[in-house]
């Protein structure tokens, strides 16, 4: 029952072996991530240009590659191809950064990024052809994305004013979501990548999105801990 349901939000795939390899390799890696952070072996935030820049080059190579993508294909390429534009952006222009990133850290997420979405466009390219889910959800899919984008850009914007010029310290941020929850800004990465899986309806999106999401809890339950280890006037019930 459950099988047949999950097959009807779900596009018909490839039944090799190595497709089903990849997918769980992906998704135990995105997971380490995330106990990594739980246990406090934190990611450096910085060298993000180079961390995300590979991604952006795929996704526009892939417009070159695939020029006559069906609809839902075309959907998929451009919607990973801006979220990682706004995030070379948001480096350059918006994102203000108070540490280095070492090398190993950059290679790591770097390569997870780009293996992720080459993988994405691929899979989905080889779902081309085959039968449509009988649940068609890219259209949610679109509205769902780019209402996490925006409230992905906006949090990150309120993050970007607390912090002046030659200002290191550390201050609790204030408006939006962020009186109700730690991270909103992760809370609405979530809610893009779940636009992007309902644009795919491919197995890996799902997968990924799942990882990221154990991934960026981990990092929420850390940021928590250094809140309330650093102000003692942080609201417990946040």
């Amino acid at each position: 029952m459950i099988a047949e349901m999950l097959q009807s939000f779900v596009c018909q795939e490839s039944p090799s072996i190595y497709t089903k390899c990849f997918y769980v390799i992906n998704l135990l890696a995105l997971m380490y991530l995330g106990i990594s952070e739980f246990t406090g072996d934190h990611l450096h935030k910085v060298g993000m240009l180079i961390i995300y820049t590979p991604a952006v080059l795929a996704g526009l190579s892939s417009f070159v590659l695939f020029p006559n993508a069906k609809i839902r294909f075309l959907m998929l390429k451009s919607a990973l191809t801006l979220h990682f534009l706004k995030r070379d952006l948001e480096v350059l222009f918006l994102h203000k950064f108070s540490c280095f990133i070492v090398l190993d850290s950059v290679i790591i997420i770097s390569s997870a990024y780009l293996a992720s979405i080459v993988s994405m466009i691929y899979f989905q390219h080889q779902t081309e052809g085959l039968s449509e889910p009988l649940t068609d959800l890219k259209y949610v899919g679109i509205l769902v994305f780019l209402g996490g984008m925006c409230g992905n850009f906006y949090h990150h914007l309120l993050l970007s004013r607390l912090r002046k010029k030659g200002d290191e310290g550390y201050k609790i941020p204030r408006g939006g979501l962020f009186n109700l929850v730690i991270c909103p800004q992760y809370l609405f990465e979530i809610v893009t990548f779940v636009g992007i899986s309902f644009i795919s309806q491919t197995t890996l999106p799902y997968l990924f999105t799942l990882g990221s999401a154990f991934y960026l809890l981990g990092m929420s339950h850390a940021t928590r801990n250094s809140y309330l280890s650093k102000f003692e006037d942080f609201p417990k019930n946040v």
